[in-house]
């Protein structure tokens, strides 16, 4: 909670808010996901059947479970350098994680999400993301249109977009990488969506944001997940916080007055005050901000993976 003081507020004219409420967002029930343990700038997951141990900074405490729970991990991470590293299967793991090209199927409500480990640490799926899928799903009735239009920036491998084509959303589907792209389109198939159920785009996020000023669409939902540092298909730089202001402007002249924006982040240095300032700027509407998590566990323990802010206009 954050107070204004009574010496700040005799010296600035126009008042200021009297406090900001951040929180933790809650995270769904997602039963074939779950965090085993985290500690030593490590965590310990089972996905689907196959237990993984891989790298994460934040997990700065202790582990709460014995080295040897550790080391049944199916799959384990080495980082090589600092670019990426290799997966390694231990002796007697899980047919699948000994295979020379390790992929399974997780599921989430009524879809389906292939995983593949890859040399960078991710696996095509980020399960903290469940919080905003939810609240996707859970706003559908209240644009007050039959499908409302939803836009995925970053969409990455398409959790989010396949979730929203399945309840009901005309969705547009955005990344900069081929591989991601099809991956989208494999969760799609797998998910059992038609072929033309996705608009799917291989763009640069800002570009095709300013384009769809300039061609005046609209969209009720536009869900921005960017990373710190990438490069669009044409060699286009994207740097956060360079890049970021320019992008609300433009979600800012593609919004329906009924409107919901996401902006989720992982490992970048501003805060969820920051988000809120940036999404305060798409005028007239509510906003909260906090951090995405998982519970490890008995959930006494909260994995940090992120921080959001969700903008509403015009929507309950």
């Amino acid at each position: 909670m954050i107070a204004v003081s009574q010496d700040l507020s005799r010296r600035y004219p126009v008042p200021l808010e009297a406090s900001v409420q951040e929180s933790v967002f809650h995270h769904p029930s997602f039963p074939d996901f779950q965090v085993l343990d985290s500690g030593a700038a490590e965590k310990l997951e089972r996905i689907g059947d196959i237990v993984l141990r891989r790298p994460d900074p934040q997990a700065l405490w202790s582990r709460r479970q014995p080295e040897k729970v550790w080391n049944a991990a199916d799959l384990t991470f080495v980082r090589e350098s600092d670019r990426g590293g290799r997966w390694e299967a231990r002796k007697g793991a899980h047919k699948i994680a000994l295979s020379a090209e390790p992929e399974w199927q997780v599921r989430y409500r009524d879809a389906a999400f292939i995983v593949r480990p890859t040399p960078f640490k991710h696996i095509g799926l980020f399960p903290e993301q469940a919080a905003n899928w939810e609240l996707v799903a859970d706003l559908r009735e209240s644009f007050g249109t039959a499908r409302p239009r939803l836009l995925n920036l970053f969409g990455y491998t398409g959790a989010a977009s396949v979730l929203a084509a399945r309840a009901g959303y005309e969705v547009t589907h955005v990344d900069a990488s081929k591989t991601s792209i099809q991956w989208t389109r494999d969760n799609a198939a797998a998910s059992g969506l038609a072929a033309d159920a996705l608009r799917v785009m291989v763009d640069d996020a800002l570009a095709f944001a300013r384009r769809d000023v300039r061609r005046k669409a609209r969209y009720n939902v536009v869900l921005l997940d960017p990373p710190h540092y990438g490069r669009g298909p044409k060699g286009e730089v994207w740097q956060f916080e360079e890049h970021i202001t320019p992008l609300i402007e433009a979600v800012r002249d593609i919004l329906e007055e009924r409107a919901l924006v996401v902006l989720s982040t992982y490992a970048i240095g501003c805060s969820p005050l920051t988000f809120r300032n940036l999404l305060s700027e798409l005028g007239g509407g509510d906003i909260e901000s906090g951090e995405l998590a998982l519970p490890e566990g008995d959930g006494a323990r909260l994995l940090p993976c992120g921080f959001c802010a969700r903008f509403r206009r015009g929507i309950a």
